[in-house]
């Protein structure tokens, strides 16, 4: 018996059509490709028509920690890899913490930050594994730092120094991040000013188990009283099918 050639699952979301501008805190669709949401909070959405390309411009309630979640998933690493890019900015780097890249642990109804920095440490939430780039303006130094951990604990080699990308955030500019998590687990993260430039800023050595289910997903927290706005131009995702189901 033949077996089909259609393993690869891909979603490409460009927000090219409307969107909503606001729902409840369940998770609906964000775009029309494949793209999740869900909020703490009451959250505004809009499609920005001043740029181009199309751009999904996302803003926070106004309560601390209030948070918008964008997800894709879930894949399995096991299954021949994945990996997730986007290309995002925020309207401010003194209120806000951002989380790019795979976590596993992901609540539809009310979602976390997977993984915060403060003062000179991580903080990883959750109970499942993740693979990130973070920033977050509770930092002593302001910069984007590759994570990764498993257990609610960052990995051996999640160094808060070494994980530096010393390429901080800047406000209204945007960012390309790419993430990927091989079969094995291994995980490397990118960062760059387009899709041409993307430079390594960390590979990490299984630090999550390839056979656990992980959402593509890009967070935004307020940290401030003070909404938060992020605008997204892409979010794009990508896995294997699991052939041995």
């Amino acid at each position: 018996m033949g077996i089909g050639t259609n393993g690869k699952i891909e979603v490409y979301e460009h927000f090219m059509s409307p969107c909503i501008d606001s729902y409840l805190d369940v998770a609906q669709p964000i775009g029309h490709n494949g793209v999740m949401g869900v909020n703490v909070g009451a959250p505004t959405f809009a499609g920005t028509i001043d740029e181009p390309g199309g751009i999904q411009s996302i803003t926070t309630d106004t309560t601390d920690n209030d948070k918008v979640a964008l997800y894709i998933g879930p894949f399995k690493p096991a299954d021949g890899g994945v990996w997730m890019e986007a290309r995002l900015k925020t309207d401010a780097i003194s209120d806000n913490a951002v989380f790019v890249g795979f976590t596993e642990t992901l609540d539809a109804t009310t979602p976390v930050m997977p993984a915060e920095f403060a003062t000179d440490s991580f903080i990883i939430n959750g109970s499942g594994g993740m693979v990130g780039l973070q920033y977050d303006c509770d930092a002593t130094d302001s910069d984007w730092r590759a994570v990764a951990g498993d257990g609610g604990a960052q990995a051996e080699d999640c160094d808060s120094a070494a994980t530096r990308a010393y390429n901080p955030p800047v406000a209204d500019k945007f960012d390309v991040i790419r993430v990927e998590i091989d079969p094995s687990g291994d995980g490397r993260v990118y960062l760059g000013e387009d899709a041409y430039s993307l430079k390594p800023i960390k590979s990490f050595t299984a630090p999550v188990n390839a056979s656990d289910l992980q959402f593509a997903t890009i967070v935004l927290e307020d940290r401030a009283n003070a909404a938060a706005v992020m605008e997204v131009d892409y979010f794009n995702a990508g896995g294997f099918i699991d052939w041995t189901q």
